[in-house]
């Protein structure tokens, strides 16, 4: 921070033009009017509170305090161009703090209530972040606003819960936060959103959340690890879904599956298109295929060696030709999705096409994998395993 990092804020009189500002012990208080001129840096050390305009479209405003907490208060949101945030005990939001560049988290989280959005980070326009990890993040609502795709860096006290939204237009403003409770049982939000769905297969996640907003249709991408349990939702990751508690019906709702990455501890799943506003909290689901009255059929075992001699090139299954309406995902040895692909009817030489574990389109590495491909028309999966030999 070229040696502005540890200093307090009434030392920068030769970069900050500034009206009605006072300081206490514990913290500083903007009354009037706050700027900063061209590269000025400002570091606050204690509580801030803004009761009057700090809407900077330069420089650098650094908050840092060792040992204990601070928070971000007053009538007015402030508007920082570059922020800086290490305060390993935690920066409480009282108020929206904008961010119009450049958000560094480097340690300890930026902290909201999750009882109603009435704080939050906002991410605007261009604006971005570095550095979130399970120590650095938005522990309650961040906000983003005139974009067309954001991951809200959220999460709860110890892991990072990343929100993925991707829209074909613009969203004026969409805002979310993470919750790991269950669903049926919320606490903080004081409401009950039932496990059961209304009918059919439909399963819920029992142990987390997310609370999205928003007036747009957005598709919604949500992350899963070790806690997230996906195993007990769905026997196959392809039957994993995004749910909804839809307001209107007071029901969960399937929101779709339109990619899926990863293995059972870690992975990521895709919605359909949806309204945010539309619903009061998303989550993890899945349906079992078998319950549907699918039939499964263990095939034999395979040898694949796509060394250009002729010989067991591709993976070639029984029915694929004749019955396209399918879908196979394939595994590697660590339960991790490696290819997926829907029409197959042939082809795979040992490369992968999903790029969470691997580059798309490279080569696998030689072993044992295992392989699901469901015939829709059939009601029936076909599952085995192969051997890779290069």
């Amino acid at each position: 921070m070229q040696g502005l990092t540890r200093t307090y804020l009434l030392a920068l009189l030769l970069c900050l033009s500034l009206t009605g500002l006072t300081q206490a012990q514990e913290g500083v208080g903007n009354h009037g009017s706050l700027r900063l001129h061209a590269d000025g840096a400002a570091g606050i050390h204690g509580d801030f509170i803004n009761q009057g305009a700090f809407e900077n479209q330069s420089g650098l405003v650094g908050f840092y305090r060792e040992g204990a907490a601070l928070s971000i208060s007053g009538t007015h949101t402030p508007v920082i161009y570059d922020a800086e945030f290490d305060v390993p005990a935690g920066i409480w939001l009282e108020t929206p703090l904008a961010i119009s560049n450049n958000a560094n988290l480097v340690s300890g989280d930026i902290r909201t209530t999750r009882v109603e959005a009435v704080a939050y980070t906002l991410f605007s326009f261009d604006s971005f972040y570095t550095g979130d990890s399970d120590v650095s993040k938005v522990d309650g609502y961040a906000g983003m606003q005139n974009k067309r795709e954001f991951t809200f860096p959220i999460g709860d006290i110890s892991r990072l819960r990343e929100l993925t939204i991707t829209a074909d237009t613009q969203v004026p403003m969409a805002r979310a936060a993470y919750f790991y409770e269950a669903p049926q049982a919320s606490g903080t939000l004081g409401r009950s959103f039932k496990s059961e769905a209304p009918e059919g297969p439909l399963k819920v996640s029992q142990v987390e959340f997310w609370k999205l907003e928003g007036p747009s249709p957005v598709r919604a991408t949500l992350t899963w690890d070790v806690l997230s349990n996906v195993s007990g939702l769905s026997s196959f990751l392809e039957e994993l879904r995004v749910v909804g508690w839809s307001k209107s019906a007071q029901a969960w709702v399937d929101l779709g599956n339109t990619d899926v990455r990863g293995g059972r501890d870690y992975g990521s799943i895709t919605s359909g298109t949806f309204i945010p506003d539309q619903y009061e909290i998303i989550t993890l689901g899945g349906t079992d295929l078998q319950s549907q009255g699918y039939r499964t059929v263990e095939l034999d075992n395979y040898y694949l060696s796509p060394n250009g001699d002729g010989l067991n090139e591709t993976l070639e299954l029984e029915a694929a030709a004749d019955s396209p309406n399918n879908s196979i995902q394939i595994y590697n040895r660590y339960g991790q999705l490696v290819f997926q692909q829907d029409q197959y009817t042939g082809g795979f030489d040992g490369n992968a096409n999903v790029d969470l574990v691997v580059s798309p389109k490279s080569g696998l590495e030689d072993g044992i994998y295992f392989y699901i491909i469901t015939f829709h028309d059939l009601r029936e999966r076909h599952q085995g395993y192969f051997y890779l030999n290069r």
